[in-house]
């Protein structure tokens, strides 16, 4: 019944196709995008980059290598860009150094060879400009109807400030061009972590700390799938309350909202006879929490009976929690609505953490017919059963005994 560990993104795809069933939501956005999804990588070649520190080699070569298998995963039609920063100057002048970025790769479907031939050159050199290397990222990418990615994969500090890199992101955030910036960290600095956080959060994208080339590769698969599985249909702001009576009515489709620590955030989905409900959430941790935190979906009727629910749960982790349920109503069963509730046990470990604005959550609803489940063999019941089992019994004594019986006499006719 429940989904573990899944991202909610990977239910779109699916949802995309499904006809709009149900009330249709007060903020829902239907119109559906023409152009395919972009990505951009934005990778740090810093001279902080020589540094071996991960799995005893530089950081350099885990990304190189890592770049390989993700551009081996990358299917034919994904539109990816590449732009490093700090790559080329390797002199102390901080004016010259701080305008180090380039665009290696333009957006598009991507030559595998010709991208993996550029960055297996790249050398660590300069200074990390991340500020201005994210100012040009969203100049690549353009603007647009559908969600475009930045992923910045970096082991420091931005070291040319101004531009503040976390003032930029605000700064795209605010120009409502549906920029995303997920960020990777290469060490784990906390003043690192509190500027990739902070980039991360402005966007509604996510931090992560990186300590391995699998965790790398993985991390940016995951990122470039997101992209692929999300660009067709913009999620749609809606504010979750913290009962059920007065929650948002929501359709099929993928919704954005914010949720505090340790709070409720209830939402409505109408379920018709003969429907099956499906739902899964992310919420982004975009700063720092105390160990042994968790995520819980339920699905709830109007009279407070829990129906199923999905859990994940994370252990001092900077990441993504995601979960998701599925949920039937009985044959013949009467129309109803069903409450969503989105609950966290996320801490603050220090008074000093910011409360507010709430943790990034995304919601994917589905409503789709009902898929009866398999039949399996019928046995029987009851007294039937019992005979069924008794018959089976004397049959194989009997066999046994014929066998051994059989085996005695060709040993003693031997």
């Amino acid at each position: 019944m429940i989904f573990r560990r899944r991202p909610a993104a990977a239910l779109l795809g699916m949802l995309a196709a499904l006809s709009l069933l149900g009330v249709p939501p007060a903020h829902a956005d239907e119109t559906t995008p023409k152009e395919p999804p972009k990505v951009e990588l934005v990778l740090d070649i810093s001279g902080s980059m020589r540094a071996r520190d991960i799995e005893g080699h530089s950081r350099i070569s885990v990304l190189q290598q890592s770049f390989n298998d993700v551009l081996d995963a990358l299917p034919s039609e994904a539109q990816v860009g590449i732009r490093v920063l700090g790559a080329t100057y390797p002199g102390n002048s901080k004016a010259v150094g701080c305008k180090d970025t380039q665009q290696l790769v333009p957006i598009g479907p991507i030559d595998k060879l010709e991208a993996k031939t550029a960055v297996a050159t790249l050398r660590p050199t300069g200074f990390t400009p991340v500020g201005l290397a994210l100012r040009a990222a969203a100049r690549d990418l353009g603007t647009g109807e559908t969600t475009r990615r930045i992923v910045l994969i970096t082991d420091g500090e931005d070291t040319c400030a101004p531009p503040d890199p976390c003032e930029v992101a605000r700064e795209l955030a605010a120009q409502g061009t549906h920029l995303v910036v997920d960020t990777l960290g290469l060490t784990l600095n906390d003043k690192v972590r509190r500027q990739l956080t902070c980039i991360a959060s402005a966007t509604g994208g996510t931090y992560t700390a990186v300590t391995s080339k699998t965790q790398l590769t993985n991390r940016i698969n995951q990122l470039v799938d997101r992209a692929a599985t999300t660009y067709t249909q913009t999620p749609a702001q809606v504010d979750g309350t913290d009962n059920c009576t007065g929650a948002p009515l929501l359709s099929p489709g993928a919704y954005t909202d914010r949720e505090q620590l340790q709070e409720h955030r209830w939402y409505r989905v109408p379920v018709r006879d003969g429907q099956e409900l499906r739902a899964s959430v992310s919420v982004s941790l975009d700063r720092a929490l105390n160990r042994d935190y968790g995520v819980l979906l339920r699905a709830v009727s109007q009279d407070g009976r829990e129906l199923v629910r999905g859990t994940d749960a994370g252990s001092d982790r900077t990441d993504v929690l995601s979960t998701g349920l599925r949920w039937s109503a009985e044959q013949d069963a009467p129309d109803q609505t069903v409450c969503l509730v989105v609950s966290n046990s996320f801490s603050s470990p220090t008074a000093t953490t910011a409360a507010t604005p709430g943790m990034p959550l995304e919601l994917i609803v589905g409503v789709v017919d009902s898929s009866p489940a398999p039949n399996g063999p019928d046995l029987g019941r009851g007294w039937g059963l019992l005979g069924l089992l008794a018959l089976a019994g004397l049959v194989g004594g009997l066999l046994f005994g014929w066998l051994a019986r059989w085996r005695v006499s060709i040993w003693r006719a031997n």
